[in-house]
Order: C-alpha cells, then sequence, then structure tokens
C-alpha cells in the first residue's frame, strides 16, 4: 500500500514539475499563434518568408544564369522555359528577380541592425542619463532628423561612388535617429514605473533593468520604426538603384533591373511589372508584419481577434 502510495506522489510530482515547463514552452511560442491569427500577420509572415527563401535558393540555383545574355531569346514573353519572359538582352526575369532578392534582404537586414545599434544607443543615452547628457542627445537627434535620408544616401553616393554599403549605413543612421527620437520619451515615461524602481532597489544595474524592463516595454514601438525602417531601406535600394546612386550595374538589383526595363515599358510593358510588384509586396508585407507584431507585443491592445466584437456586445446601451 506504501509502495503504491509512493508511486502516485511521485507521478504526481513529476506531473507538477512537467506542467510549468509545458507552459512556459506554449508561452515562449504563443506570441507567434496569436501572430498567425492575424490577416496582417499571416500575409507579412509570408511574403517575408517567401523573399528570404527566395534570397537563400538563389545562392545555389537560379532558373538561367542571371548574367547570362541570349540575343535570340531577347523579349522572349513569359512561358516555359522562361516563366516571366526575358529582357532585352535575353536575360531570365525570374532568374534577376531572384538574385536581386539577395540583395534587398541584404540592405534590409544590414540596415536594420545599424538602426537598432543606433537608436537603442542614443534613447538610453536620452534617457538613462545625466540631464545635460540628455539635453545634448536631443538636440543632436533633432538636428540629424531634419536631413532626409535620401538625400543623405544621394549625396554620400555622389562623392564616394554608388554602393550597397553607403544605402545600408545611410538609411541606418536615418532610423536609427528616428527610433532613438520615438523611443526615448517611451523610455523615460517607463523609467518611473514601480517596477523598475523595484527592480532598481533589488541591485539590478541601469544595463540589466534596460535589458529587463525599459526595452520589453517599449518594444511594440520599437518594432513598429524598425520595421518602417526596413521597409524603406528597400526601398531606398530600389529608388536609389533606379537613379544610378544604389547597386552597381554587375550587382542584381530590383531597382536597376526596373531602370533598365522602364524605358520599353512602351513596347513591352509586362516586363516592367514583375520587379515593380516584387518591391510593393515586400514593403507592403514589412509594414503589415511590422503592425501585426505591435499588436501582438503590446499588452495594452486586444490579443483576440472577437475581443473587441465580445467586448462591443457587453456594452451597455444608454437610453436617453
Amino acid at each position: 500500500m506504501s509502495r503504491s502510495t509512493g508511486r502516485a506522489t511521485g507521478a504526481q510530482t513529476d506531473a507538477a514539475t512537467a506542467a510549468p515547463s509545458a507552459s512556459r514552452r506554449r508561452s515562449r511560442w504563443g506570441w507567434l499563434r496569436r501572430l498567425w491569427a492575424l490577416s496582417t500577420g499571416r500575409f507579412g509572415l509570408i511574403v517575408v518568408a517567401v523573399v528570404c527563401l527566395t534570397a537563400l535558393v538563389s545562392r545555389f540555383w537560379t532558373p538561367f544564369d542571371p548574367r547570362k545574355v541570349d540575343i535570340a531569346n531577347r523579349w522572349a514573353l513569359p512561358g516555359w522555359p522562361h516563366l516571366l519572359g526575358t529582357d532585352g538582352s535575353g536575360r531570365d526575369i525570374l532568374s534577376l528577380l531572384m538574385a536581386g532578392a539577395r540583395t534587398t534582404v541584404f540592405v534590409a537586414v544590414g540596415a536594420g541592425v545599424i538602426a537598432t545599434v543606433i537608436g537603442i544607443a542614443l534613447a538610453a543615452l536620452g534617457a538613462l542619463t545625466a540631464r545635460w547628457v540628455r539635453e545634448s542627445v536631443a538636440v543632436f537627434v533633432d538636428i540629424l532628423i531634419a536631413f532626409p535620408v535620401l538625400i543623405i544616401a544621394m549625396m554620400i553616393s555622389a562623392v564616394w561612388g554608388g554602393s550597397l554599403w553607403v544605402v545600408i549605413w545611410a538609411v541606418g543612421i536615418g532610423f536609427g535617429v528616428n527610433i532613438a527620437r520615438v523611443t526615448r520619451p517611451e523610455l523615460r515615461r517607463v523609467l518611473h514605473s514601480d517596477f523598475v524602481l523595484a527592480g532598481r532597489a533589488s541591485g539590478l544595474t541601469p544595463a540589466q533593468n534596460l535589458w529587463r524592463h525599459l526595452l520589453p516595454n517599449v518594444a511594440p514601438v520599437f518594432i513598429v520604426q524598425l520595421s518602417w525602417g526596413m521597409a524603406v531601406a528597400v526601398l531606398a535600394e530600389a529608388g536609389l538603384s533606379y537613379l544610378g546612386f544604389g547597386a552597381p550595374v554587375t550587382e542584381p538589383s530590383w531597382g536597376l533591373l526596373l531602370a533598365q526595363l522602364q524605358q520599353f515599358i512602351g513596347v513591352h510593358p509586362l516586363s516592367v511589372v514583375w520587379p515593380g510588384l516584387a518591391i510593393t509586396l515586400t514593403v507592403l508585407g514589412l509594414n503589415l508584419l511590422g503592425d501585426a507584431l505591435r499588436e501582438v507585443t503590446d499588452p495594452t491592445l486586444s490579443r483576440s481577434p472577437f475581443a473587441t466584437r465580445r467586448a462591443r456586445l457587453h456594452i451597455p446601451e444608454v437610453v436617453s
């Protein structure tokens, strides 16, 4: 009898210890399920995943060599084997789009990393330091934000030549300053919360407090700004390449392909559609994904798509 009781107690103990770990795993991936439940989140995830997968696959395989010139098949209509047709040099447009996805992902991720580092650093300096440092950072941010990102990129490109790194650094610095301007007041607001004061009283350093309490609470604002910065990085790369200030001619780029094809839009209009559609869908997907991530990570917003409807049903009507 004692043995059966001991086995039952051990089983209950194992179940009790397994339950918190299972709940932690569910909570760890719960945000992804909530993100997939939103239509904007699904669309953004699918678009970003397709672009990243295309960029990865194009490193090893494309239907044709993107740089191969085939005069005999120039301006071929969409069909087999050229699914999206060819351009004026006979190059396969699908292969060019796949290779251009590498440039798009490289620019978006690079500009996002630089904007994140600069934005968090400036926001932390402008919110957690002494008063004279905070005011100096605020003035510095206001000065930098007065210069448009594309104009800065064009000026740098005119001096040092067109390069993807010029686009990455120009967009990264420009939107890093923008992230700092938006995130700094949010950090100042959260800084006076009770849980931050409790963490400070428990012995947390300013860096630990920033990492554990401040950044998670300003993450919704930060995510929206970062997604918008990455979307603008894609647009900036395409626009600067279109104008001749971005990717060099030897580098596959959607903007460069659009610039090469737009002069034949009156004769072969369908060929211009594909790079323009790729740029539009990528920018739209990044923006919608950032908006959905904000809704998922912000604790003040609804977690369920039906919560608003249920709330409306429970609001009593006011009879005059």
